[in-house]
Order: C-alpha cells, then structure tokens, then sequence
C-alpha cells in the first residue's frame, strides 16, 4: 500500500498536479459561460475528466520528450525520468492511458469534442518541440491552455461560437506573459544549449517589458468578455482584482532581482484563474 502511494506520488510530481490550478478554473468558466449559468453535473465532471487527461498527457509528453534538455540543466536535473526514478517506459504507458482517458471524455461530452480531440493532441505534442526553434513557443503553450475554455464551451454547447474566442485569446496571452517570467531561469542555459525562447533572444528588461504587454492585453480581452455576456458588476469587480493581481505579479519579478519568481508564477497566477472562474460565476447566478 505504502509503495502505491510513493509511486503514485512519483506520477502527480512529475505531471506537477498542483499547477492544473492555472487552466482548469478557465475550463470551467468557459462552461458556465456556455450555459448561462450551472452545466449538469454529467458535463462537469467529463470536462473535469478531459482537462486531467489532458493535462497529464501534455505533462507526460513534455517529461519524456525533453528528458535529455532536463538532465543536462541543474535546474531540472532531478525531475523524476532524468533522475531514474520513472522509467521512460513507464511514463510513455502513463502517458498514453492519460490521453486515451481525455479522448474517451471527448467521446463522452459530444461529437465536435471527440472529432477535435485529435487536434487537441496535436498541439501538444508541437509544444514540446517549438522551443528547439522558436521564441514563439510561449504563444504555442497559450494556444495549448486556451483550449480550456474554448473546449469546455465546446462540450457545453456542440459548437463553436465567437463569444467564447476574447476569453480563448485571454488565455493564450495570460499563459505565454506568464511562462516568459518562468523562462527567465533559464535564459542561460538555453543560449548555451541552442533552445529558443523570449528571455533568450531579448534579455531580462525586454522580456519583462514583453510580459506586461501579454497581460496587458489579456485584462482588456477580459474586459471585451464581460461585454460580451453582459455580465454584471460582480464580474467587473473580478477583473479589477485581477487588474491588481497581475500588477502585483509584476512588481515582484525585476530585472536585478528573480528571487520571488516562484511566488509570482504560482501563487498569483492561481489566484488569477480561480478569481476570473468564481467572479464569472457569482455574476452568472444573482
């Protein structure tokens, strides 16, 4: 029993279980939006399933195709497949169950959810790879998370419909200014090591910069969502703290000091996404 419990302990460290705080409050907020207030129960919880699948397929992904990049930087040196402690046939086998599970949701949400799903996977796979030749893969990751709200809309609805595209845009910039922040412990290592990223081509100010222009545009795509739905003070008063949130996010992370990166791509990026799902939600139900 104890020896399950370590191994399964192994897996949520390696898929990082606690970060699915980033992208499955948008997932949800993507179907309230959907159906105008509460989905059923059923719907919930296939897109809760799809999202876990999803995630930890993307995660298992990422581990073994960059396995070599993450042995050679101290940084990641000790993650669970360069380390030894999950065998790269071990993780491709739970790899594969996780996206089989996120497809079979798909199956069980409607029929555009099963026929996109592929595409979905597609992407990625891409993500894993962009960063070995272009400082565009921030964006490819955005494209990957925004599939939250844009496929829990989806699976509400079984369809796809331009409403639900300023909160999809929202993400990808949301993702990609934040995962700039993280890139910056890299920054080093992935010029001497031929990986592309934004920290790498532009350096630590203009990344900075970069970043607060993504978030920039992810509050006024926020703002554009609000419009949209019609929705009502109570989400207003959501995008203002979110407005505080990604200003604080900022004030932590400065070019001569990286030490409070940690916090300001956790904590404030988890309170971000829960703020814009419950915000959306309150507003939805009164």
């Amino acid at each position: 029993m104890q020896m399950a419990k370590n191994i399964a302990i192994l897996y949520l460290k390696m898929i990082k279980i606690s970060h699915s705080v980033f992208a499955l409050p948008f997932a949800f907020t993507g179907a309230i939006l959907a159906a105008s207030g509460i989905p059923s129960l059923k719907q919930m919880f296939w897109i809760a399933v799809a999202m876990v699948g999803a995630r930890s397929g993307a995660m298992g992904l990422n581990r073994i195709i960059d396995r070599n990049i993450d042995a050679a930087n101290p940084r990641t040196a000790n993650r669970e497949i360069p380390s030894g402690k999950i065998k790269v046939r071990d993780a491709v086998i739970f790899t594969f169950i996780s996206l089989a599970v996120f497809v079979f949701a798909a199956y069980s949400l409607n029929p555009l959810c099963l026929k996109l799903s592929p595409i979905a996977i597609a992407v990625l796979v891409l993500y894993s790879y962009t960063k070995r030749f272009t400082w565009m893969a921030h964006f490819v990751l955005g494209i990957a998370i925004s599939a939250a709200p844009l496929g829990a809309w989806i699976a509400i609805r079984g369809t796809f419909d331009w409403e639900i595209v300023p909160l999809s845009i929202a993400v990808v910039f949301w993702l990609a200014g934040f995962d700039v922040l993280y890139a910056l412990q890299d920054m080093e290592f992935d010029r001497s090591h031929g990986l592309h990223s934004i920290p790498q081509r532009f350096g630590i100010k203009r990344s900075l910069i970069l970043s607060r222009i993504f978030h920039s545009v992810t509050w006024s795509l926020l703002a554009i969502n609000g419009i949209i739905f019609n929705l009502n003070f109570v989400y207003w008063t959501g995008v203002f703290l979110v407005a505080g949130l990604l200003i604080y996010e900022h004030s932590l992370v400065k070019s001569h000091d990286l030490s409070k990166l940690n916090m300001a791509f956790f904590n404030m990026n988890g309170y971000i996404s829960i703020a814009v799902f419950v915000f959306t939600l309150v507003a939805l139900n009164i």
